[in-house]
C-alpha cells in the first residue's frame, strides 16, 4: 500500500505543481468561462502525463541501471536479443530497445513513447531463475505490451481522468468560492481547488488502476497467442512468492503481480492471472 500510495501522491502532485505554476503565471482558468477553463484543465491534465511517455525510456533505463544490448557479449544475451526480434516481427514491429539490468528479483518490463519506440527490459533475476520457455513467455508478454500500445493508452486515460479533475475542482471551487456580489474571492477558491485536485485525484486512481489491470489480462492473452498458454502459466507460476522492488513510478510497467486485489492494485493476482490463462486452453 505504501508503494500504491506514492504512485498517487506523485501523480497528485504533478497535477498540483502545473497548476500553481500556470496560477503564478496568470493562467488560472477562470470558472466564468467554461470554455477556457476546460482548455486550462487539458494543458494541466496532459502536460505530465506526455512529458513522462516521452522521458519514460531513458527514466526507465537510469531508475534501474539497465544495460541495452547493442552487441552481444555472450551466447545469453544474444538469444535474448534474437528472440525479441523475432516477436516483434511476429507483431510487425520495429525490434524494441533490449535491456538487462541488475536485480536478484525475477521481472521484467516494457516501455517507450509509441509501438516503434520502446524499451524491453529484463532483470538478471529472471534469467537466471527461470527456464528459457518461462523467459520466452514473459517477453511475449511485454511485446503484447508494446503491441497493444499500452503505453500511450495508459498515458491518454491518465491525461482525460486528470483533465477531469483539474475541471470539476474547478469549477465546483468557482461555486464556492462566489460571494454575494458574484465575484470570486481568490484566496478561497485556490485553497478550495487544490484540496478538490487532491482528492479527486484520489478517486480518478481507481479508473487508472482498473485499466492498468485489464491491459496485464490482455497482454497475458497477447503471450499466450503467441507462444502458448502453457508457457505464460508456467512464467507466472514462477514469480509466485515474490514482491516488484522496481522504483515506484515504474511498478505498472512490471510483469509482477500484487499479493491481493484491490481497487488501487495494478496488476491482478497471480491466481487470477493463470485462472485466466487456463480458460484458453
Amino acid at each position: 500500500m505504501k508503494r500504491i500510495f506514492l504512485f498517487l501522491l506523485t501523480n497528485i502532485a504533478v497535477l498540483v505543481v502545473i497548476s500553481i505554476i500556470l496560477s503564478v503565471l496568470g493562467i488560472s482558468g477562470n470558472p466564468n468561462d467554461m470554455v477556457g477553463l476546460l482548455a486550462f484543465s487539458a494543458v494541466v491534465g496532459f502536460t505530465g502525463s506526455i512529458i513522462s511517455l516521452m522521458m519514460s525510456k531513458w527514466t526507465a533505463k537510469r531508475s534501474v541501471g539497465a544495460y541495452v544490448i547493442e552487441q552481444p557479449r555472450n551466447e545469453t544475451e544474444a538469444w535474448l536479443l534474437n528472440t525479441v526480434q523475432n516477436q516483434a516481427r511476429q507483431w510487425n514491429l520495429k525490434t524494441p530497445e533490449v535491456a538487462i539490468y541488475d536485480s536478484p528479483e525475477p521481472n521484467a518490463f516494457a516501455t517507450g513513447p509509441s509501438r516503434n519506440n520502446s524499451l524491453v527490459a529484463v532483470s538478471t533475476g529472471l534469467m537466471n531463475h527461470m527456464t528459457r520457455d518461462e523467459v520466452e513467455a514473459v517477453l511475449a508478454h511485454e511485446m503484447a505490451h508494446v503491441g497493444n500500445g499500452d503505453m500511450v493508452t495508459l498515458t491518454l486515460i491518465q491525461g482525460v481522468v486528470n483533465t477531469f479533475v483539474v475541471f470539476l475542482s474547478r469549477l465546483i471551487s468557482g461555486m464556492v468560492a462566489r460571494n454575494d456580489d458574484g465575484e470570486i474571492a481568490s484566496g478561497t477558491y485556490f485553497m478550495v481547488s487544490m484540496v478538490l485536485q487532491v482528492l479527486f485525484g484520489f478517486l480518478a486512481s481507481f479508473v487508472v488502476m482498473w485499466f492498468s489491470r485489464q491491459r496485464e489480462y490482455r497482454a497475458d492473452a497477447g503471450a499466450a497467442k503467441l507462444v502458448g498458454a502453457p508457457k505464460m502459466i508456467a512464467a507466472l507460476q514462477r514469480l509466485k512468492g515474490g514482491e516488484s522492488q522496481l522504483p515506484r513510478e515504474m511498478t505498472a510497467l512490471g510483469i509482477a503481480s500484487e499479493g491481493k486485489d484491490s481497487l488501487l492494485s495494478t496488476h491482478p493476482t497471480l491466481d487470477n492471472r493463470i485462472a485466466r490463462l487456463q480458460q484458453m486452453r
